[in-house]
Order: structure tokens, then sequence, then C-alpha cells
């Protein structure tokens, strides 16, 4: 309850975050060298970071941003790996088996590694960093897919739709598909965190959205350079990443704990 209440009151300023800010033009490069780094107070409740924008303005509008960003990395990811996987347990074969290797490849080299040799290649941008991490981000969709494929294509229900003449799309679609949205529901709300943390990280090191795009790695990674003595600049974008990154892996632990009636059992 505490993950959903999170992600809730995220979505919402997500939502409504252009109609509460006090200063919309601060998210679209707006100079003001006479408010600079001013500490969190009335006018500014986050304070103002080097050019003198609203740090609480930039948070907000950034909600935005980490939303879409995980949402697009894990629509894409779950796109390639669930058809992949589906593929891999039900059909088998020599398909199940390339495709397999070709996942443990991908699941050999760390997500964050591969993402940053794909950006660099494509080059620094929020739209690359999305592609690069969708692209090293599918097969863990993969590996949970297949694996809960083969227990299913064992089940009494689906041995008898084989045995009644059904074919291969109306048992994966009819049978196989329904009993594997559990674990992906699951395993979705987990990455929506992970995916904001990763683009975060590559924000962070220049290589994700740029200025003056507000995203909060980006935020954080400028904001350093004025620590300790003006924290609030990094302070505010790292609570924003903290809590929203609990909040749906307190979320996915719910759900999991919801959806799945062996591990409540187990409890």
């Amino acid at each position: 309850m505490v993950g959903l209440a999170i992600v809730a009151a995220f979505l919402a300023i997500a939502a409504v975050g252009p109609w509460i800010v006090p200063y919309p033009e601060d998210a679209r490069g707006a100079v003001h060298l006479d408010r600079k780094l001013q500490p969190p107070s009335a006018a500014h409740w986050f304070g103002t970071d080097e050019v003198g924008n609203d740090v609480y303005t930039r948070v907000v509008l950034g909600a935005r941003v980490s939303l879409q960003i995980g949402l697009v990395i894990t629509v894409i990811a779950a796109l390639i790996g669930v058809p992949l996987g589906i593929v891999a347990g039900h059909l088998g074969g020599t398909a199940g088996e390339l495709i397999m290797r070709v996942t443990d490849v991908f699941l050999s080299v760390p997500a964050l590694i591969l993402a940053l040799a794909v950006v660099g290649a494509l080059g620094p941008g929020i739209l690359n960093a999305m592609l690069a991490l969708a692209l090293v981000w599918w097969p863990g969709y993969v590996r949970l897919v297949q694996s809960k494929t083969l227990a299913l294509t064992q089940v009494t229900y689906v041995e008898a739709a084989r045995a009644m003449g059904a074919g291969r799309l109306r048992i994966v679609f009819r049978h196989i598909l329904p009993n594997c949205m559990s674990p992906i529901v699951v395993k979705a709300s987990m990455d929506m965190g992970l995916a904001i943390l990763g683009a975060a990280s590559l924000g962070f090191i220049g290589l994700g959205a740029q200025p003056p795009f507000p995203e909060w790695g980006a935020m954080i990674s400028h904001g350093r350079n004025y620590l300790p003595t003006w924290w609030w600049y990094s302070a505010f974008p790292g609570v924003a990443i903290y809590l929203t990154v609990l909040g749906f892996n307190l979320l996915g632990d719910g759900l999991r704990d919801l959806l799945d009636p062996k591990s409540r059992a187990s409890v």
C-alpha cells in the first residue's frame, strides 16, 4: 500500500505537473542570473540552480520525463522479450536454443555497461538512452516467460487442449499467455523503477537527457559541482529518484504477493 501511494502520487504529479509549477519557463532554458543559487524559500521551495531556474519546477516536470522513460523502456523490452520467451519455451528446438543462447550473451554483460556502449555508438540524447536501455532490458523477459512457458506446457489443461486438436496459436493465446501475465506484470512494475534509475544514471554521466531538458539524473550531475554549500541543487532530484524507485519496488513486491498465492501460503 505504501508503494501504491508513492506511485499514485508520482503519476499524479506527472499528469498535472505543467499546471502546478510556478515557473514553467524554467524548464525551457530560461536564465535568471539575479536569483541564482538561492536557498529554499517561500518563493522557491527547492531553491534555484546556477542560472536561477526554480529547482522545484524542474523536479516536478522531470517526473513526467521519468514516467515516459520508464514506460517506453519497459514496453519495448516486454514487446521484444515476451514473444521470444514464448517461442523459446513452447516451440523449443533449434529456434528455442538459438533464442536462449543469444539471451545468455546479453545477460552475460552488465546491462548498464552494454547501454553505455549503445549510447556511445548512437550519440547522447534521451531518445537514444531510452532505445539503448530497452535493447538491453528484454533478456530478463525472455528468461522469465520461457521458464513459465515450459512449466505451463506440462499442465493438464494444456495437454487436454492439445489432445482435442487445438493449434499452437490457440494454446498460446488461450492458455499460456494469460497465465504468464502475473509474473510479467510484477516484473514490469519493478522494471519501471529500475528503468528510471538507469536513465538517470546515463543522464548523470552526460549520455542521457541534455540541458535544458528537466531530467533528474542530469540535474544531479550538474548540482554535484556545487556540493556541499548549495546542497539543494542535487538533493531534491536525488530524493525524487529515491522515492520513485522505492515506490515501484514496493508496488512490485505487493503485486507479487497478491498475484502469487503460493508465495502468500509460504509466508
